[in-house]
């Protein structure tokens, strides 16, 4: 089989508090029916562009995929083999996100077995933010379990969550079970564990196109909810500072975040760099700026808004834009080896 950088076609996913242009990474889609919220980069229903699994879904072609493809580490379990364990998207709120929280792995797998078991930790890189965006992430440090209670039943359970300013290039991370919100007049690239699990503890008293109010889920909410690391006290919840590592002398290479379930880095460069594969993971790589050509055994053409699956096996591959490039670059981590490469004052930033 030939190892190749592998392009994935988006889905769009559409969400009551949606837009219905997605600018600036997709100005060519057709306008939406109904609002969109979400465009996924590797959900299951994804399909190949090119390569040897061309016409095929992410969903259908990962679990046969060979080691080559997938890494070493991920072939090693049957069940983190089923799927794909990254989920890419892009999110476009033109209003307010429901008041929320998701699970983590053991109460997933002991409570949502039929929606897959598996918890959501993620991250958030801030692609554009007008003048004034705000999310909300954290419980603020006087919020107990009662007083939160008390807020749902009375419509201020934003309230409750901590405040943060943002502007594009932030990066926030959210553990399970930090309740957050997400507001409108930003574009934000999410990383996040491969799940759908959410569960809304407020959500506007919206109606949606079929006349009736979304589903709440305050009783599973409380029970995941972490009361005892409000924002405040919490460094691993909230705003990430990155930290630099090498690129080459032709990039800047930032470490936005790492945890046990992905790590996600930004590279910025306007002339080729070359990187290189490790035979234990994949890669993915989202173009958020800029075009150019992924130059290997073939030449493939990046543009903004798109996913590229990169081979474990693939080796050395060369970036080379046409014009300045950001791109992140994600993958599941050894976190032992990838603190090796940090210098020993940053090492403990890596484990939130």
């Amino acid at each position: 089989m030939i190892l190749a950088p592998a392009r994935l076609d988006p889905c769009r996913v559409p969400r009551i508090w949606g837009v219905h242009s997605l600018q600036p990474f997709f100005p060519d889609a057709p306008g939406a029916a109904e609002p969109v919220g979400e465009v996924w980069l590797t959900g299951d229903a994804c399909r190949f562009a090119n390569g040897p699994y061309a016409g095929q879904t992410l969903g259908e072609a990962w679990p046969r995929m060979p080691t080559e493809w997938t890494g070493t580490r991920i072939a090693s379990t049957s069940a983190a083999h089923a799927r794909i364990p990254l989920l890419a998207k892009f999110i476009f709120p033109a209003d307010k996100l429901s008041v929320q929280v998701h699970p983590d792995d053991a109460y997933a797998q002991e409570h949502e077995q039929a929606a897959g078991g598996v918890g959501k930790t993620e991250m958030w890189y801030v692609a554009k933010a007008s003048a004034g965006a705000t999310i909300r992430v954290g419980l603020r440090s006087n919020v107990t379990r009662e007083s939160f209670a008390r807020s749902i039943d009375a419509g201020t359970a934003e309230d409750c969550l901590q405040p943060i300013a943002v502007r594009a290039g932030d990066t926030i991370f959210i553990p399970a079970g930090t309740a957050h919100s997400i507001g409108p007049g930003v574009v934000l690239y999410e990383m996040q564990q491969h799940s759908d699990l959410t569960y809304r503890v407020f959500d506007y008293n919206r109606v949606g196109a079929d006349g009736k109010t979304r589903e709440l889920h305050v009783k599973k909410a409380m029970d995941v909810l972490r009361f005892d690391a409000p924002i405040s006290t919490d460094a691993r919840a909230g705003r990430v500072v990155p930290i630099a590592l090498s690129g080459g002398p032709d990039a800047e290479r930032l470490l936005l975040v790492a945890c046990r379930y992905f790590a996600v880095e930004r590279w910025e460069f306007a002339r080729p760099v070359t990187l290189e594969t490790s035979p234990e993971r994949f890669e993915l790589l989202t173009s958020l700026r800029g075009t150019g050509r992924i130059a290997v055994n073939h030449e493939f053409t990046y543009a903004p808004g798109q996913a590229w699956l990169v081979p474990a096996a693939l080796g050395s591959y060369t970036l080379e834009p046409t014009e300045p490039t950001t791109l992140l670059r994600s993958y599941v981590p050894n976190l032992e080896a990838l603190e090796q490469e940090l210098a020993g004052d940053h090492a403990h930033t890596v484990r939130p």
